[in-house]
């Protein structure tokens, strides 16, 4: 077996071994916002801005996440520019007011650090606006590293729910030549993601909702324009 898969399945069933207790948290909350019409919005910095988009508008996803996506922090318009951004103390603010966010949205936040200032204060301002805020994590990088914003915590701090990815240092599942390779936190939080939605519209059907999911839109006999009207503009889709 290749040395990247072996380590790659060892390290997702240690994943959802630790995680079981926030996952359960999660996966109730998930259901709670399907049940009651809530929007799950998810933000996402650098690679991490690839679990939102793993939840966001696609086949199999649910309906009632939203992606927070700004070029500014993404690796579209340059990846060393969106990291410095990311660092940007009051970027989050701006986002934020961008956004249609009410009042009973679940947030959650995917910062594999958890260390720069966008993903902390866009926390910190969810918990001001009485939001319930999940971090996706790397609790073994986060321990090990200085904060590097002023108020001297990290998103792990600030959230009410914490989902470790389980990512070692570098980010790397092996070793080559003397250098860490083989990445694992866009896996683990996209195995994090699926894993919720799929037991959360479960969830929700044993509470009587009905769990709106999107279809290919490349598979004749679908239409998905019935989730985009419902969402309307709480969906950015337009």
């Amino acid at each position: 077996m290749y040395e990247y898969v072996k380590n790659l399945s060892q390290s997702i069933e240690k994943l959802i071994t630790i995680n079981k207790e926030p996952l359960e948290r999660t996966i109730e909350l998930f259901a709670q916002s399907i049940v009651e019409d809530n929007m799950i919005q998810v933000l996402g910095t650098g690679h991490s801005h690839m679990i939102g988009l793993e939840g966001f508008i696609r086949a199999g996803g649910l309906g009632n996440i939203n992606a927070i996506l700004d070029s500014t922090v993404l690796t579209s318009d340059g990846a060393l520019r969106g990291s410095e951004l990311e660092k940007l103390p009051g970027l989050a603010d701006i986002l934020w007011n961008d956004q249609k966010i009410n009042k009973d949205d679940l947030i959650m936040v995917a910062s594999n650090s958890g260390r720069n200032a966008l993903p902390i204060e866009f926390a910190m301002r969810a918990k001001q606006e009485g939001h319930t805020v999940i971090a996706i994590t790397s609790v073994e990088q986060s321990s090990i590293n200085p904060s590097r914003h002023a108020s001297g915590l990290k998103l792990m701090d600030v959230a009410d729910i914490i989902l470790d990815n389980c990512v070692p240092t570098g980010d790397g599942l092996c070793e080559v030549n003397g250098r860490i390779t083989g990445a694992f936190s866009s896996i683990a939080g996209m195995t994090l993601m699926n894993t919720i939605c799929v037991e959360a519209q479960k969830r929700a059907l044993d509470l009587g909702g009905q769990p709106l999911v999107f279809s290919s839109q490349n598979v004749d006999g679908f239409d998905n324009e019935a989730i985009y009207q419902h969402f309307g503009d709480r969906l950015k889709c337009r």
